[in-house]
């Protein structure tokens, strides 16, 4: 389902650039060769080694470049890892918008939305220095460290989450749609949405606690949970 979603979106995402907060990093790495470079081996390595053994000097290395030109682009590995979840979340974004576009049914609207955001991803060709499916697997075992951390607060003021709460805020909206009276809105839609990471890693690490194999979607389980709810 998800290919037919992107088949439909490859002339649109082609032509979208994905903004990220410019306080995220020192020089846009859209902005030359080099910067897609770094965003693309530190997706490759994140993944290979782990954020805890991630370095810029380790990336410096992969990319053959001083590691003094990585701190052109990012003040710290922090900064790289919110850039990352931060285009994660855009492009998730624009998937949402473009998939809920002209559905007037509420319920329908509803499992399309589910579906963005807890489905297995694959690989967008029309982001060729970007691997979302590589970059899907960074979200699910690293994106609470963006926010579990003594300065969530302060960057939360400074918009870096803005794009991670609107993608909540417009499954919030729908299911409104849904159950105008339904008094946890907020709370369900963050929910699914980090519930959905959480089964995505539990299916890998721990099977024992899950119903899902490693390759198995975890849409139908939260389509039906939320309408359930809302029933």
């Amino acid at each position: 389902m998800f290919v037919k979603i992107k088949l439909a979106m490859k002339n649109l995402i082609s032509n979208i650039k994905i903004a990220v907060n410019d306080k995220l990093y020192v020089k846009d790495p859209e902005t030359s060769d080099l910067g897609k470079k770094i965003i693309q081996n530190s997706i490759l390595l994140i993944d290979e080694i782990g954020f805890e053994l991630f370095t810029f000097k380790k990336l410096g290395d992969r990319i053959q470049s001083n590691e003094s030109s990585i701190y052109r682009y990012f003040e710290n590995k922090h900064k790289l890892l919110l850039y990352l979840s931060s285009w994660y979340w855009t492009w998730i974004d624009y998937n949402l918008v473009f998939s809920i576009t002209n559905i007037n049914n509420p319920v329908e609207k509803l499992e399309k939305a589910i579906l963005i955001v807890t489905q297995n991803i694959t690989d967008d060709l029309d982001t060729p220095h970007i691997n979302e499916e590589i970059l899907n697997r960074i979200i699910i075992s690293e994106f609470t460290k963006t926010f579990l951390t003594k300065e969530v607060d302060e960057e939360n003021k400074e918009g870096f989450f803005i794009v991670y709460k609107r993608v909540v805020n417009r499954l919030i909206d729908i299911i409104k749609e849904v159950n105008p009276n339904y008094k946890y809105a907020k709370s369900l839609a963050s929910s699914v949405v980090e519930g959905a990471l959480h089964q995505q890693y539990i299916k890998k690490h721990f099977k024992t606690i899950t119903n899902f194999n490693e390759n198995d979607d975890v849409t139908q389980f939260y389509i039906e949970l939320v309408k359930k709810t809302l029933s």
